[in-house]
């Protein structure tokens, strides 16, 4: 447990601050822009100096570091709220070890504990890495950001020698799979591989250095009583299937060779025969739920990027309702998927180098950066939903969705293949309901695409004309206001008076699908207190009636 009152003291020691310790009078309040920027830039730099944390400290003044007090977020709970805001924010969801209070007689005094940045990984606030010169916020030169990286790639899990483990603690049957889709993968060199021997067979397609067993080795083609070589690491899968009240039916757990795991895996997998109309035809179309290629490479992608030293397995999740979700332990490096989509190089950095380059060669997966954009796009040619990735508790997840989500989406996104798949994935999170960020709200609205306001956005006019969808756009919209006050005169006028619930069920299903019930009623509520103020109708306890001037 960290004596903080100890702490405090000895940093106040410091005649002047470092790049790793910031001290802000905060007397009131302070930018959360600014203590992200900061937040960065200290545990960048802590990594850089070889220091396991950094401060940042309020209420203390820096010219003579005199103790003046902080009113910044006095309610103890607001203030360790922003552990979970700042992760928001940053890469891999990094936030503040902890945040300290002290009570001073010349006032409080708070403390945020920084942790350095991870080996191989700059921390980033909204996609900008930030460092320290001296006393002064600047962004990281690429000098800093190459020298943190390189520790990653200096830290290969999968390439370590397993100590006392030699070729009889491999999978005769593994290392034969291996050679078929070396040779696959290699054709050239597929007349001398006949004469290769294992040993050599292994040296060359990059599992085994120089006859010694790697990691890399025995997590794909070794046998299962060989997995201890890996510990505290692990070579498990496990397949869990659960009907549509997310309750568990069956499952199975994999362990090495996950060469040959892999593809049992698949084998469970229920890849069923989806059907579904077309746009423009009476015939159904059939297709897989789940394409081969984006099974494959989700789980392979799993095996490649897992951080097996964190002691996690594997897990595939096979939902009745149409769903398969990869996860696998481990920060997603390149920090955003829309990197990776965008991306027009392979990512230059891998958390198993060694690892990847030899299931590349087992033709797993491939390092020309195409893997993910291909799933995406061909969930793009099936009008399925795009594969969605979540990054949170050091954990990558991918949901993949095997049916058609919202059709209306689907045919329209179809018929407009002048869409980058940037444009897509951002309207694809429209349609799953999910929250656009106002950089993706200008976008898509510069363009004409979505309309409404935050957070209900709804397909454009202009999109519903180019896809032929008018009438789906009419309903999304739903009826304009003063179409709705005309239905409420009409009815007044019939029946002399009316309560708002006469009028809900009149206006509520006229009003947007795009609103929920609560929203909907609360806008028949907004019409009707909109035509008191205009001097149109009146309201007398809970009666609506003609206003007298109206009737007069």
């Amino acid at each position: 447990m960290i004596d903080i009152k100890a702490t405090l003291k000895r940093l106040l020691g410091h005649d002047y601050e470092t790049e790793v310790l910031e001290f802000k009078e905060a007397k009131n309040d302070y930018s959360f822009q600014k203590i992200g920027q900061y937040f960065s830039a200290l545990a960048n730099e802590a990594n850089l100096l070889g220091k396991k944390e950094a401060w940042l400290i309020f209420g203390v003044r820096d010219k003579d570091k005199a103790i003046v007090g902080s009113r910044y977020r006095t309610n103890p709970a607001r203030l360790q709220s922003l552990k979970k805001e700042i992760a928001d924010k940053t890469n891999n969801r990094i936030s503040f070890k902890d945040i300290h209070e002290v009570e001073t007689d010349r006032g409080r005094v708070v403390l945020f504990q920084i942790p350095a940045a991870p080996p191989g990984i700059p921390v980033s606030w909204e996609g900008v890495w930030y460092g320290r010169d001296g006393e002064s916020l600047v962004k990281l030169n690429i000098e800093e950001i190459e020298r943190i990286r390189k520790q990653g790639r200096e830290e290969d899990w999968s390439k370590k020698i397993c100590e006392g483990a030699t070729i009889s603690d491999l999978a005769p049957e593994a290392i034969q799979k291996a050679r078929e889709l070396f040779a696959e993968k290699n054709t050239k060199l597929a007349p001398e591989m006949q004469e290769w021997d294992d040993r050599t067979f292994l040296n060359k397609a990059k599992l085994c250095i120089r006859d010694k067993v790697t990691r890399t080795a025995i997590l794909l083609l070794g046998k299962s009583e060989s997995e201890h070589f890996l510990q505290p690491g692990l070579a498990r899968i496990s397949w869990i299937l659960k009907d549509r009240d997310n309750i568990e039916k069956d499952y199975a757990h994999f362990s090495c060779p996950l060469l040959l795991s892999a593809e049992e895996v698949y084998g469970k997998i229920r890849n069923l025969t989806y059907r579904y109309l077309a746009q423009g035809t009476l015939f159904p179309q059939e297709v897989d739920s789940y394409d081969p290629y984006i099974i494959r490479e989700a789980l392979n992608n799993c095996i490649a990027h897992q951080d097996y030293s964190l002691g996690g397995k594997i897990n595939v999740v096979e939902r009745e309702d149409s769903q398969l979700i990869f996860t696998n332990m481990g920060s997603f490096i390149p920090q955003t998927i829309e990197n990776v989509i965008e991306a027009d190089a392979p990512e230059p950095l891998y958390r198993n180098p060694f690892l990847a380059e030899a299931m590349v060669n087992l033709k797993m997966i491939d390092t020309i950066g195409s893997g993910i954009k291909r799933m995406f796009n061909i969930q793009r040619r099936k009008f399925f939903p795009l594969p969605e990735y979540s990054f949170n508790d050091n954990q990558v997840k991918v949901v993949v969705t095997g049916k058609v989500l919202d059709m209306k989406y689907a045919v329209k996104l179809a018929q407009m293949p002048e869409l980058s798949l940037h444009d897509i994935m951002l309207l694809d999170k429209v349609q799953k309901g999910k929250a656009l960020s106002d950089v993706e709200v200008r976008r898509l609205k510069h363009q004409k695409l979505i309309e409404g306001r935050k957070p209900n956005f709804h397909i454009s006019s202009q999109v519903a004309i180019k896809t032929g969808q008018k009438a789906d756009y009419m309903k999304l919209k739903g009826i304009n206001d003063e179409y709705c006050k005309k239905i409420i005169i009409d009815y007044l006028k019939k029946f002399g008076t009316g309560q708002r619930t006469d009028f809900e069920n009149i206006l509520l299903d006229k009003l947007p699908d795009v609103l929920d019930d609560s929203q909907k009623k609360n806008k028949v509520k907004n019409l009707l207190q909109a035509m008191k103020k205009e001097g149109v109708i009146s309201i007398l306890g809970k009666t609506w009636s003609m206003s007298k001037k109206m009737n007069g």
